[in-house]
C-alpha cells in the first residue's frame, strides 16, 4: 500500500459571505437526503428526541429530519454567522423555527449542557477541524449515555490527482469556486486510519467506522448506557 497523501488543513469556518451563499446554492439534496436516512435508520423507532448537529451550515439537514420526525428537537450548532443567517431564513420559510433552535457556535466547545442530547450528528465537520481530539471530546461530552452518534465526513483520498478525478466525477456541474472548496477539503480530510485512532484516543472505540462511499466514511454506533469519565 502506498503512503498516505499528508493532510493540507483548510479554514475551519466559512466565514466569507459569498462562499456560505455558493454552498447554500449548491444542489445537496441527494447527498443530503442519504444522510437523514441513513440517520433515522441508525435511530429506530424513535419518535421524539433532543438532537444536535455539529457543523450545520444552511440547516438542510436539521429540516429533513424535523420533517421525517415531527417529535425531535434539533438544536443546529454552526461557527459561521453567515450560514446560520442563511440556515435561519431556510427554517422560517419551513416553519420549522419552533423544532430547530440555531446556535453560534464552535463545534468543539458548543457550550450547550452536557449529557443532554439523545442523538448527536454532523455532516462533513470532521476535515475542518485540527483540533480532534476537542471535537471527539465536545461529542462525548454532549450525548446522553446509550445516545445515537453519526457522522459522515470526506476520506482523504491517496494523491492530489485522485482529489482532482473525485471533483472532476462528483462535482462537474458545480461552480469553479465549490469545485476548488471541494478539492481543498479532500486535501483537508482524514483517512479511516487517521479517525480509527481518534476515536481510540477519545475513549469512543465501541463506535464503528466504515466507508459509505468511494470517497466518504461514517463514523456511527450508540454510546454505552453506562456514563463513563470523559
Amino acid at each position: 500500500m502506498s503512503p498516505a497523501m499528508p493532510r493540507q488543513p483548510e479554514p475551519e469556518y466559512m466565514d466569507l459571505v459569498e462562499e456560505a451563499d455558493a454552498y447554500a446554492r449548491a444542489d445537496f439534496a441527494d447527498v443530503n437526503q442519504r444522510f437523514v436516512e441513513r440517520l433515522l435508520e441508525l435511530a429506530g423507532p424513535m419518535a421524539s428526541a433532543r438532537a444536535v448537529d455539529l457543523g450545520t451550515g444552511p440547516a438542510d439537514i436539521p429540516i429533513r429530519v424535523v420533517q421525517a420526525r415531527p417529535g425531535w428537537r434539533v438544536t443546529a450548532v454552526d461557527a459561521s454567522q453567515p450560514m446560520l443567517d442563511i440556515a435561519r431564513r431556510d427554517v422560517d420559510r419551513a416553519g420549522l423555527s419552533g423544532s430547530i433552535e440555531l446556535v453560534l457556535a464552535d463545534a468543539k466547545a458548543a457550550a450547550l449542557p452536557s449529557a443532554a442530547f439523545d442523538v448527536v450528528f454532523s455532516n462533513s465537520i470532521l476535515h475542518h477541524i485540527n483540533e480532534v481530539d476537542a471535537l471527539w471530546a465536545e461529542v462525548k461530552r454532549l450525548a446522553r449515555p446509550g445516545a445515537v452518534i453519526f457522522l459522515r465526513d470526506l476520506a482523504r483520498p491517496p494523491s492530489p490527482q485522485r482529489a482532482r478525478e473525485i471533483v472532476e466525477q462528483y462535482a462537474d456541474d458545480a461552480s469553479p469556486l465549490l469545485q476548488e472548496e471541494y478539492y481543498r477539503s479532500l486535501l483537508a480530510s482524514y483517512t479511516p486510519e487517521e479517525v480509527r485512532d481518534q476515536l481510540d484516543r477519545a475513549q469512543l472505540a465501541t463506535l464503528e467506522l466504515a466507508m459509505a462511499s468511494d470517497r466518504h466514511l461514517d463514523v456511527f454506533g450508540r454510546l454505552p448506557p453506562e456514563t463513563y469519565a470523559s
